[in-house]
């Protein structure tokens, strides 16, 4: 069974916007069964996850393969990347936890196990979970990542909860690069090393994709960039993966700071540029359906892609909660209702802004939003910031950079020098800022870093707006030039 793919390969100097800008095209090229299933997951989906919550729940501590790039930890509040949880949940805690999110937050979707250890090793605890909540909490679609080592065993088993996407890490199809990357994996009660364990797991993880797309689950496949190691050879996994009929590939880079006490990060590998992350996508897009939206999520996230909201409901928070989830349900239905209303009015309105001259080069341009796809944040707020690429052929998502946060109140700002000038460098390449507001130091600062800031386009939809600056920039002439766009 071979899925549809999002969009056609597109150009790497910049691709048209009915091909890679907004998912509201890409959207329209899926089947009605297949659109049902990917319209309202933030992570299948890069239209709604400007809309719609997910969450994750960590009842799965146990791993069964070791990864040079992951440091499982427990109660640390204050880092977000994969792994980390502060609080380890029985299945029982996850579903009421659970049903407590989707009361009180309800645009929440999606309820993912993904780790911290791989929910696959932890069977009885994880399937325990789904089946509570496919019979308790029908209205949430359901998630699981895995590693694939336990996979083919387990796909009988997720096809009877309600899960319609699994997410498989495949960050290589040669054991070779395998080796270098996973030091042991445990199978059949044996710790087993080298090529022979990295060559088993590919195998694994190649059979189970194969029987979840026979079944109709949809698979996207997350594959860690390592430079030096896989960079060059992720192409082909995409490649392989998309035959096999994955409906999406998610290429993240990795993250490999000392102080997570990684294996990588310990020995000084370094991680990819945002420049390298950007050039590895574009190739693989020719051949896979990319997600460029992932923000390599705690294994116990809560809320929107981008925030964390979890210390609301952890187990001493939701004890007392009385949850009437019957008539949570239907405020979600009208809620949900009501958002597709607002993304189907939008998508109606939405004007076809064109580039007005033919031979200007790509540009990065940062926004800055708290969400609904317009451009609503305070330079001084923001926690991150979307990098779009516009171009002659149109205006396309690139990624997210995060950053600390500058201002810490509404109206005005402390000591941020030092979180200013680290901002500044995290936007290295961009050559101008799209914010609701902005104040007279960033803007200084932002200018003499070369980069333009821009408060002129609040609440306008972020594509239009990105190309109108991009045609300004291109009337006043500094577009012309020759020059490949800057890497961060």
């Amino acid at each position: 069974m071979q899925l549809p793919v999002l969009n056609e390969p597109a150009a790497k100097s910049g691709c048209a916007a009915s091909s890679c800008g907004s998912s509201d095209d890409q959207l329209n090229h899926l089947s009605d069964e297949i659109r049902a299933k990917v319209q309202n997951h933030p992570c299948y989906s890069e239209d709604a996850h400007h809309y719609f919550a997910r969450m994750h729940v960590a009842v799965a501590p146990a791993c069964n393969i070791q990864c040079h790039y992951c440091n499982r930890k427990y109660d640390c509040a204050n880092e977000s990347r994969p792994g980390v949880v502060s609080e380890l949940l029985t299945p029982n805690q996850a579903v009421k936890k659970t049903m407590a999110v989707a009361a009180n937050i309800p645009q929440m979707t999606v309820l993912g196990i993904a780790g911290p250890g791989d929910p696959l090793a932890n069977p009885e605890r994880t399937f325990e979970t789904f089946r509570r909540l496919s019979e308790e909490a029908p209205d949430i679609k359901l998630c699981v990542s895995t590693n694939g080592l336990a996979l083919p065993d387990a796909v009988e088993e997720l096809s009877k909860h309600n899960i319609d996407h699994v997410t498989i890490t495949i960050n290589c199809v040669d054991p070779k690069v395998g080796a270098k990357i996973y030091p042991w994996i445990f199978w059949k009660n044996k710790r087993i090393k080298g090529e022979k364990a990295a060559k088993i797991l590919i195998e694994q993880q190649q059979k189970g994709l194969e029987m979840l797309v026979a079944k109709g689950i949809l698979v996207k496949v997350n594959s860690v960039l390592i430079p030096g190691i896989n960079d060059k050879h992720l192409a082909e996994v995409s490649r392989i993966v998309k035959a096999k009929g994955a409906f999406l590939h998610n290429v993240m880079p990795l993250i490999a700071e000392a102080e997570h006490g990684t294996f990588f990060g310990v020995m000084g590998q370094r991680g990819p540029s945002a420049g390298e992350l950007q050039d590895l996508q574009d190739e693989c897009a020719g051949d896979m359906n990319m997600m460029r939206h992932c923000r390599q999520c705690r294994a116990d996230a809560v809320g929107m892609l981008g925030e964390d909201r979890g210390g609301e409901f952890t187990l001493d928070k939701i004890e007392d909660m009385e949850i009437d989830y019957q008539a949570a349900m239907e405020k979600r239905k009208v809620i949900h209702q009501a958002i597709e209303n607002e993304m189907n009015s939008k998508r109606a309105a939405k004007v076809d802004v064109k580039a007005e001259k033919a031979d200007t080069r790509p540009a990065l341009l940062a926004v800055a939003t708290s969400g609904q796809g317009v451009i609503n944040m305070h330079f001084g707020h923001a926690k991150e910031f979307l990098i779009y690429e516009a171009s002659p052929n149109g205006v396309r998502f690139i990624s997210h950079r995060k950053v600390d946060q500058y201002c810490e109140g509404d109206t005005s700002c402390g000591d941020g020098e030092s979180v200013l000038a680290r901002t500044i460098r995290t936007l290295e390449g961009c050559e101008a800022v799209l914010c609701s507001k902005i104040g007279f130091e960033p803007w200084d600062m932002l200018e003499k870093a070369g980069i333009t800031p821009n408060g002129e386009h609040a609440m306008e939809a972020i594509e239009e707006a990105v190309m109108l600056v991009y045609n300004e920039m291109a009337v006043a002439g500094k577009l012309d030039d020759a020059l490949q766009r800057a890497t961060a």
